[in-house]
């Protein structure tokens, strides 16, 4: 073990994990606010409004992160009329493309969470709301959603689980994050197993955080919830 290398690498490793986390927020803010809308579509009656939604998702969730990230960042680039366009600037840097794809793949797991945890929500509670004169728009941002939000919560902390360690593809597209700086050690002096145990000691740490305060959130909003489950039984 060579500890010195590492110690030399920290400045990089501190960079990687800014990069990591900037990309972590980022794609979940995103994803979560194209989610929301998506997720009330997908629970509408019209098939019309559903289908697009539904093939979205389907799409998504039935094809790997890597292949969408190269398909934002290396397919595009094939076509020439994306190349001369105005938006090019925009879609040749890694950072769109990174933070797209994430928050892409973000959001149709986020919808299909949220549509499910609206869908189970008891009609009671939609009645009682009704009950009160509430129009559809009230019931959803009153009622609905954040009912939904709280049921979904511990299916939502294993999502941004994943897409921390998805962020770990970043690198694969010149970005320095994590991974980047590991395999950036790595070239520098010669040393896989030290550069790449420091990157999964920082990754572990960082799951170790997130599990923890969405175990926090989950004692603090859905511990009602199962004190009447239990009461129910």
């Amino acid at each position: 073990m060579n500890a010195q290398a590492l110690i030399d690498s920290l400045p990089l490793y501190a960079s990687g994990l800014w990069t990591t986390l900037r990309l972590l927020l980022a794609s979940l803010l995103i994803g979560g606010c194209l989610a929301l809308p998506l997720a009330v579509l997908r629970c509408l009656p019209s098939p019309w409004l559903q289908a697009p939604v539904r093939a979205f998702t389907y799409v998504i969730r039935g094809t790997p992160m890597l292949v969408q990230l190269f398909l934002l960042y290396y397919g595009l680039a094939q076509f020439e009329f994306v190349r001369d366009s105005v938006l090019w600037p925009v879609l040749s840097s890694a950072w769109f493309c990174a933070i797209a794809a994430f928050a892409i793949n973000s959001c149709a797991y986020t919808t299909e969470m949220l549509a499910g945890a609206i869908r189970a929500l008891p009609f009671g509670e939609i009645e009682a709301a009704q009950a009160f004169g509430m129009s559809r728009a009230q019931l959803m941002r009153r009622i609905v959603l954040p009912a939904a939000m709280r049921h979904c919560l511990p299916a939502y902390g294993n999502e941004v689980v994943m897409i921390l360690h998805g962020t770990s593809l970043a690198s694969v597209v010149t970005l320095m994050d994590l991974t980047g700086a590991a395999r950036e050690t790595n070239a520098r002096y010669y040393l896989p197993f030290e550069a790449f145990i420091a990157a999964a000691a920082i990754y572990f740490l960082l799951t170790f955080v997130l599990v923890s305060a969405f175990r926090a959130a989950e004692r603090r909003w859905l511990a009602p919830l199962r004190r009447d489950a239990v009461n129910i039984g």
